[in-house]
């Protein structure tokens, strides 16, 4: 009997997951910049990056991060003996 313990996740899922999360922040740092105020506009919130680029990059992101949640680890299953 196997003392191996059964993950849900297996090490390329965490790397999977790990990757989306980098690529989300990076989608949000993309979002950021100056910001207008009261007395002073700031054109640069209509830019294409922060209205096109960034939330593209995210949405990727998160959709990575959906399929290495519901990735299926592969099984190794070691051929049992047969005892007669």
């Amino acid at each position: 009997m196997s003392d191996k313990r059964k993950f849900a996740f297996d090490k390329v899922n965490f790397i999977l997951l790990a990757i989306g999360m980098v690529i989300v922040i990076i989608g949000f740092l993309l979002m950021s910049g100056p910001s207008s105020s009261e007395t002073v506009f700031e054109p640069d919130i209509f830019s294409v990056r922060r209205i096109k680029v960034a939330p593209v990059v995210c949405l990727f992101g998160f959709l990575s991060m959906i399929y290495a949640v519901l990735r299926k680890p592969k099984m190794t299953e070691v051929p049992k003996i047969k005892e007669e």
